[in-house]
């Protein structure tokens, strides 16, 4: 666990893939063609304490979603790549435009597609029902599943690793201060 603290401590943006990440992987299609998502609430919390703390957040996906652009949108993630089918393509883009080497980054994946990006960060992560063959290419598996708080863990491990999961947690049980 200590080689994964250290590499999670360098790490200065993390990228999520969406489908089997921040959702279940299931996919939802109405007869009229519109297409739903689950997303757990506290996943995007940690996101959002993420870039509290400084961490940038971004989001590859290699499909097309409304409903990812409004939960994006809704967390502040200004670096939303969907409809990717090369996701090293996106990858190379955040690289450039965040000014990072991909040792500070880290990426959280389920399946092959995202075995390229994961191949050349600094912190590999899988879901804990990614597919076997990407389990065994992570640096870290989460404890639980896609969909189910999995991006809540990483973001909690990346704090950690910083010295920022208490102070940032500290925030919301610290009493208000007194009215001058």
């Amino acid at each position: 666990m200590q080689d994964i603290l250290h590499r999670a401590a360098q790490i200065r943006l993390v990228i999520f893939d969406v489908d089997g990440v921040l959702t279940d992987g299931r996919l939802y299609l109405a007869d009229d063609g519109n297409e739903f998502k689950a997303f757990h609430s506290r996943d995007g919390h940690g996101m959002k304490m993420l870039q509290n703390q400084g961490v940038a957040v971004a989001i590859i996906s290699g499909r097309r979603s409304l409903a990812v652009e409004r939960r994006m949108a809704d967390l502040g993630i200004d670096y939303v790549y969907m409809g990717v089918q090369d996701k090293l393509v996106a990858f190379q883009d955040l690289l450039q435009h965040q000014g990072l080497d991909p040792a500070q980054v880290a990426y959280v994946g389920d399946d092959v597609i995202d075995l390229p990006v994961m191949s050349r960060v600094g912190l590999a992560i899988a879901v804990q029902d990614a597919d076997p063959f990407v389990r065994r290419h992570a640096h870290w598996q989460t404890p639980s599943a896609g969909g189910r708080g999995a991006a809540r863990e990483v973001c909690e491990l990346l704090l950690e690793a910083l010295g920022r999961l208490e102070p940032e947690r500290a925030r919301f049980i610290e009493p208000p201060s007194a009215p001058v």
